[in-house]
């Protein structure tokens, strides 16, 4: 099983920044999937989460800027990021609790 996240990068606080995590050797429609970040020097922090049949749930930090989805077809989740703030830098995780992804790096510079 290997879940790869993409999409991270470079941003100006204020932009946007779509990330993808994609499977192979798991059916991602029948899991349910985290986010977490970890910053520099911090804890691995809850993100967002997606159930199998679509319902997520944000932390109260990333509420109304971020939105989680699924393309089960493509066992792919994502992770729309808006209105990026500096203290949104972190390396970003998918996981289905069971299996993590390597993460991919969000800067976001003020």
């Amino acid at each position: 099983v290997q879940l790869q996240a993409s999409g991270g990068g470079l941003v100006q606080a204020g932009g946007s920044l779509k990330l993808s995590c994609t499977a192979s050797g798991i059916t991602f429609s029948n899991n349910g999937v985290d986010w977490y970040r970890q910053a520099p020097g911090k804890q691995r922090e809850f993100v967002a989460f997606i159930t199998s049949a679509g319902t997520t749930d944000y932390a109260s930090s990333v509420k109304g800027r971020f939105t989680i989805s699924r393309d089960n077809a493509k066992n792919t989740v994502y992770l729309q990021m808006n209105s990026l703030k500096p203290a949104d830098t972190a390396v970003y995780y998918c996981t289905t609790r069971t299996f993590w992804g390597q993460g991919t790096l969000v800067t976001v510079s003020s």
